[in-house]
């Protein structure tokens, strides 16, 4: 994986030479990046270098990152001009999940003769499925019927996008205000809270207004759901009226980030309570089951 700094300098044009293996798993699209390890070379005849790569396989076997192989193009060349290549790889675990890429490359001093590796520039024009970090099931469980909104955000967040991330959030997050509202209330009612409480988040699902809603639920969020001690959707709505004033990209990008961090937390904090709460119902469910046995044989 390409280290953050490597990134950053990768995608603002910087002049660090990373490999082949960093551009097509960790970088973006529609850039080209200098690399060490372009191709295999053999004296003037060369073939394009596809190193395994981890990539996240979402198949039923898999749920997790797995190491992907490639298959390199057939033949070898001997061109100094630019090629463009198809790639396909294949999850070595499960042999079903693929990831395709259209690449552009050109070996660095074609003249001079490698026994190993060349460097030289390599382009991603595209790849599918389309580039962007993996997203939890869980927080794509949460945005509902937004999920293909979420992932552009997350891929124009990953490319340093940052008005545009923040649009495609800030959109999410006002749609799904009473889809939020109704998993907190469901949390709620699991671990038994006050009827106020319950009374509340009822009320502020009818808001249009978000920052009337949030007004409505600010103490109205179960202790397992708060984010390092504060109500999440404080926490986004904070984050929402500020990102309407930033004027900067860089401000919206660590705005938009924030949004999709705090989402992720609280889709995985409902996911535990409520799974917390299913075994120790089932757990009791069983003690009883067997006391009511043994009082019966007694």
């Amino acid at each position: 994986m390409a280290s953050d700094e490597e990134s950053s300098a990768a995608q603002d044009g910087g002049e660090t030479t990373l490999l082949v293996e960093q551009v097509l798993a960790d970088l973006p699209p529609g850039r080209s990046y200098q690399v060490h390890d372009l191709v295999l070379s053999r004296g003037s005849m060369w073939q394009l270098h596809t190193p395994d790569l981890a990539l996240y396989c979402s198949s039923d076997e898999c749920e997790g990152y797995r190491k992907f192989a490639g298959r390199a193009p057939e033949g070898a060349g001997r061109s100094i001009e630019v090629e463009n290549r198809f790639v396909t790889y294949l999850c070595r675990n499960c042999r079903r999940t693929s990831k395709s890429y259209a690449l552009a490359f050109k070996r660095e001093k074609p003249e001079q003769q490698y026994t190993t590796k060349a460097p030289g520039s390599l382009l991603k024009v595209g790849e599918h499925p389309p580039f962007g970090p993996h997203t939890p099931p869980k927080l794509i469980s949460l945005i509902g019927p937004d999920r293909e909104l979420f992932l552009k955000g997350r891929r124009a967040e990953s490319q340093g996008l940052g008005i545009g991330a923040f649009a495609y959030y800030r959109r999410i997050v006002e749609e799904q205000k009473g889809r939020l509202i109704d998993e907190i209330a469901r949390v709620a009612a699991r671990v038994s809270a006050p009827p106020s409480i319950l009374k509340a988040l009822d009320a502020a699902k009818s808001e249009v207004q978000f920052s009337r809603a949030v007004d409505i639920v600010k103490d109205a969020v179960p202790e397992s759901l708060l984010v390092d001690g504060h109500n999440p959707l404080v926490l986004l709505h904070s984050a929402l009226s500020r990102g309407l004033h930033a004027e900067k990209d860089s401000d919206c990008l660590q705005l938009a980030t924030t949004i999709r961090l705090v989402l992720a937390d609280l889709a995985e904090r409902i996911g535990l309570t409520l799974q917390e709460k299913a075994e120790l119902h089932a757990a009791i469910g069983k003690l009883l089951q067997k006391k009511s046995q043994s009082d019966d044989a007694s």
